[in-house]
Parts: C-alpha cells; structure tokens; sequence
C-alpha cells in the first residue's frame, strides 16, 4: 500500500472502515464527533478524546492523494473487508 495511488473507498470520508474503529468502540460516538469537527473545519486531525493523540482526518488523508500503508484510523483508501 505504500504510496500507491489508490481510488478512494467507496464510502463517506465520515465513516472509518469498521477494521479501524469498530462499531462496538466505548468512545466511538466521541471519536466520530471529533472527526467531523475536523473534517468540517478543513483541519488535518483531531485529538483522540481517550488519548489525547493527534488522529489525522480521512480529508487529510484523501488530499495526501496515497495511502501511506500504517494504518490510519480514518484512511480513506481502505476497502476491503475485515479480516476474521
């Protein structure tokens, strides 16, 4: 996946694949909030609300134009479904 152009997935930049925030996630709600915040802002990322980390957005992502391969919570590349 390193720097390989990829099309986008095909679902909205708001919604991470399910392999990288599952829908069972005790912080999803504040996690999702979070992102949307920073996507509506044009802002790179957010902080995690549980870690305090920098997250980058599916918006900073997409813009990057490739996926960089590490397993960004809100890659905008990743399609395929969860393994399992």
């Amino acid at each position: 996946m390193t720097g390989e152009r990829r099309p986008l997935a095909d679902r909205p930049l708001t919604e991470p694949h399910p392999s990288r925030l599952s829908p069972e996630h005790p912080d999803r709600a504040r996690i999702l909030a979070a992102h949307a915040a920073a996507l509506e802002a044009g802002e790179a990322g957010y902080p995690d609300p549980a870690s305090g980390l920098f997250v980058l957005s599916a918006g900073f992502l997409a813009r990057r134009g490739t996926c960089c391969g590490r397993g960004c919570r809100h890659c905008p590349y990743l399609d395929e479904p969860p393994s399992g």
